[in-house]
């Protein structure tokens, strides 16, 4: 969930430069890891592009809803918090980046291998990841750089991680003609990057001292699971 409020001559090359770093050095590292059939930088600013655009899709997704869920639920209620996070931020950030991410590479004639649906995906996240992150380092200086580029940046990529592995899967059951198993990926290419981001956004915001401990065990738990997968992945990559 994002805020872009601009302060008076909060521009500073400084900020951005810390607000952006973080993902360019993660699509660096995903880009790089593709052995078999690396994808064209004109496809990769594409999605950077394209993830940035769910970024501001969203935006306007998370306020009208948010704005509707006040009126039915008191903000400091339970349940206003897990329909918040699971339901208005998760489903409109995830679901306006897998958009984003079919619009551009569904019919590619470079998705061609498992990996691509990664690589794909978590670009698009990180261009989301980017443009929020400008708008809270912006607004709240470098101490919030240093904060997410450890937490947000990567969760980011981590959820673009399991958004790419079902992609690829529904991709490659398209090929091979089986309808219900690529009906059911691409659903999951949705379903598991909202869940696990909700998990994290409901974390994050509770304000005590249990809750801080377990968001620290959530990070470290779903960074270590997402490693081990696309370590996999890539070692099994192949041609579909």
């Amino acid at each position: 969930m994002f805020y872009y409020y601009y302060p008076i001559g909060s521009l500073n090359i400084v900020l951005i430069a810390a607000a952006v770093i973080p993902a360019l050095y993660l699509m660096i590292r995903i880009y790089r890891a593709d052995h078999l059939e690396k994808e064209s930088g004109a496809l990769m600013r594409k999605l950077v592009v394209a993830g940035i655009l769910s970024s501001l899709i969203a935006l306007v997704e998370e306020r009208v809803f948010s704005y509707l869920l006040s009126y039915f639920l008191p903000y400091d209620s339970l349940l206003y918090s897990v329909l918040l996070y699971f339901v208005v931020v998760a489903v409109s950030e995830e679901s306006s980046k897998y958009i984003m991410l079919k619009r551009n590479t569904w019919t590619s004639s470079e998705f061609n291998c498992i990996y691509d649906g990664v690589v794909y995906a978590v670009f698009v996240s990180l261009g989301f990841a980017l443009w929020e992150n400008i708008s809270y380092v912006l607004n709240y200086g470098l101490y919030a750089a240093v904060a997410r580029a450890l937490t947000a940046v990567p969760g980011h990529a981590c959820f673009g991680v399991y958004m790419g592995v079902f992609y690829s899967a529904a991709k490659k059951y398209e090929r091979l003609g089986d309808v219900k198993g690529l009906k059911v990926c691409k659903f999951m290419a949705i379903l598991v990057p909202v869940l696990i981001h909700g998990a994290y956004d409901f974390i994050a915001t509770m304000e005590t001292n249990d809750f801080n401990y377990a968001f620290i065990i959530y990070v470290a738990i779903l960074f270590i699971l997402t490693n081990l997968l696309l370590r996999k992945v890539i070692r099994n990559d192949r041609y579909m």
